[in-house]
Formats: structure tokens, C-alpha cells, sequence
């Protein structure tokens, strides 16, 4: 059943739409009165609006710009496409070859608000030593911080959404007593994460483990998903140049199939 024409009687609506796609559209934050002369709307109109969005976190208010930016809400709602079914469906086949080239269990993860949710899980066709004992079931869910899938994405955030889904110290959790203890180490970690082009985290998430995780990213340049393969810490069939190079390559073969680019790509 299509959906009604949209009714006169709720600008409102439409209003907010235009808040949120003004902001997707831009690289940093925006001023409320900037928006309202942009879009052409009352600036009452536009605080009102933003408060709203605000208060759902589909917006981020930075007080010491003064300014508004994408909130978590709205990563979440512009990544859910493709963490449905297409995303999955391209990526299988991508997923499949590169366990089988690189003899390690291969997944496919997203950022689902501080969590990294696994969607996929392929394990090499003879599975070896470096493939058993993982946590990383599909479905399961593990602290963004401390996953290679996590940070890899987190790396290409935005810094105010990273804030904002840290809020407290609190919020960095260990599994196994390493990993980041402060939001400034973490955008530390996540900056250098971004320079290279690759996440890696060793013992973070199970005793003995290691993994390595490269970005997705859609047509935007913003990061939707992540590659990771894990393998145990003293087991290693390939040196790890090679593998960060077939993990690269099978990243920007996803990214290219779901019509992406990287960030700074033409």
C-alpha cells in the first residue's frame, strides 16, 4: 500500500527533514541562525526543530561553537540500509574469498551505538588453529572501542559523535583489563587509526587473539561497516603486511560494490 501525499498540515516534518539534510550535507557543524537563513524558515522555527532533535539525538548541540552537528540517531538511521539484507548479500561472496585466501576466520561488522553487531562470520574451508575459540558469532554484540571492525569505523566518525558515544569514563569497558581508559586516549588511537587506514587490536576482546579491521564506506565517504579476520597471537600464516594488504583490497571491493568511496576519494 503506498504511502498518503504528504499533508500541508505538518511542515514541521518536512522542516526537520531539511535540518537533517542540510547537516549530512556539510562538513562541520552549523549555527542555528545559518540554518534557518539556508533553509529559509523562521530562526524560532529552527531552534524549536533542533530542540526536538536534539532531545532524540538525531542532532548534537557544541557549546563551545555555538553550532549543531549529526547526532548518533542519525548515523544509526542513515547506516541501517545497508546493515539490512543488501549489504549482507554483497558482502558475502567478498567475505567467503578472502577467508579463503587468507585461511582466517573473516567477518563483516557494524557500529550499532557503542557496539560493534557482527552480521557475518566466514571461517576458512579448512578451518585452522587460527580460527577457533572466536566470541564473534553473528549477532553478537561487543564494545566498539575494543573490536579492529569497531575502532575502524569509529576512526572515520566524526569527533563529536565519537564524544557522544562516550559520554562518561565510565563508558569504556574492558574485557580483558587492556584496552583505552580515557575518551583521549581512544581519539588518540582512533586518529592514528585514520591515518594508516587500518584498525588492529591484540588481546582486547579474548585472551590470545588478534585482529585487524579496515572501513566500508557509502557514497557519502562515511563509514557503514568494517572487514575484520582474527587469528591467534602466536599462530601467523602470513606475515601481517600481507594481510592488512588482502583486508584493504576486499574492503575497497565492498565499498565500490555498494556504489562508495573513500574518504578523499574523487
Amino acid at each position: 500500500m503506498p504511502p498518503p501525499p504528504a499533508s500541508s498540515t505538518s511542515p514541521a516534518v518536512g522542516r526537520a527533514l531539511d535540518i537533517l539534510l542540510f547537516l549530512a550535507g556539510r562538513t562541520g557543524p552549523v549555527r542555528a541562525g545559518v540554518l534557518a537563513r539556508e533553509l529559509g524558515m523562521p530562526r524560532s522555527s529552527a531552534y524549536h526543530i533542533l530542540a526536538v532533535l536534539a532531545e532524540r539525538g538525531f542532532v548534537t548541540y557544541l557549546p563551545g561553537e555555538r553550532a549543531y552537528g549529526l547526532g548518533v540517531a542519525a548515523f544509526e538511521i542513515g547506516s541501517a540500509y545497508l546493515r539490512h539484507e543488501p549489504l549482507e548479500r554483497l558482502a558475502q561472496p567478498v567475505v567467503r574469498r578472502l577467508a579463503g585466501r587468507l585461511g582466517q576466520t573473516v567477518h563483516l561488522g557494524v557500529v550499532y551505538g557503542a557496539e560493534t553487531v557482527y552480521l557475518l562470520k566466514e571461517r576458512p574451508p579448512r578451518a585452522s588453529a587460527a580460527g577457533t575459540a572466536l566470541v564473534t558469532d553473528i549477532g553478537v554484540r561487543l564494545p566498539a572501542h575494543l573490536t579492529a571492525s569497531g575502532r575502524a569505523i569509529l576512526a572515520h566518525l566524526p569527533e563529536a559523535q565519537v564524544r557522544a558515544l562516550y559520554p562518561r569514563p565510565g563508558d569504556l569497558i574492558t574485557r580483558t583489563g587492556r584496552g583505552p581508559r580515557s575518551l583521549a586516549e581512544l581519539l588518540d588511537l582512533l586518529a592514528a587509526d585514520r591515518v594508516r587506514g587500518w584498525s588492529e587490536e591484540t588481546e582486547l576482546v579474548s585472551e590470545g587473539l588478534r585482529s585487524l579491521g579496515t572501513a566500508v564506506f557509502d557514497h557519502h565517504g562515511h563509514p557503514v561497516a568494517a572487514l575484520s579476520t582474527t587469528w591467534r597471537r602466536h599462530y601467523a600464516p602470513h606475515d601481517p603486511e600481507r594481510v592488512r594488504e588482502e583486508l584493504g583490497r576486499a574492503a575497497a571491493r565492498l565499498t565500490s560494490a555498494v556504489s562508495g568511496r573513500a574518504p578523499g576519494a574523487g
